[in-house]
């Protein structure tokens, strides 16, 4: 597991937890039946609060990515090829209603985002 937290960011430190942590899992990086870290062992590694760490293992559980087993852990969850891609696809278009709301704020079109992401991407 490889993790990056960057203090200076505008998402919450368990955001990016959640957000990373997710991505590699998705991705395969973190096979599935992968115990994580406990908390309190995450939290002193990465230098963040206990807290902070069980909120981002609570999101992973309740999107499905892991489940607790008391006393032992939080696993990866075992997924199909095809499940996995269905939860990723899932992920990013919860992440896309949120970045559309975002930029219709600031009144932009379709083709205005497009030409801005293609720009970027």
């Amino acid at each position: 597991m490889n993790i990056a937290i960057s203090p200076s960011s505008e998402k919450p430190i368990y955001q990016q937890l959640f957000e990373q942590i997710s991505a590699q899992i998705v991705k395969g990086e973190l096979e599935q039946g992968y115990c994580l870290p406990p908390i309190r062992q995450a939290a002193r590694e990465l230098r963040v609060s206990i807290i902070t760490v069980k909120k981002a293992w609570e999101e992973l559980e309740r999107s499905g990515l892991i489940y607790t087993v008391t006393g032992k852990g939080c696993f990866v969850s075992e997924f199909t090829s095809e499940e996995m891609l269905q939860k990723r696809n899932e992920m990013i278009v919860e992440q896309l209603a949120l970045d559309a709301s975002y930029y219709k704020s600031y009144g932009l079109t379709l083709d205005e985002v497009v030409a801005l992401l293609k720009q970027v991407y």
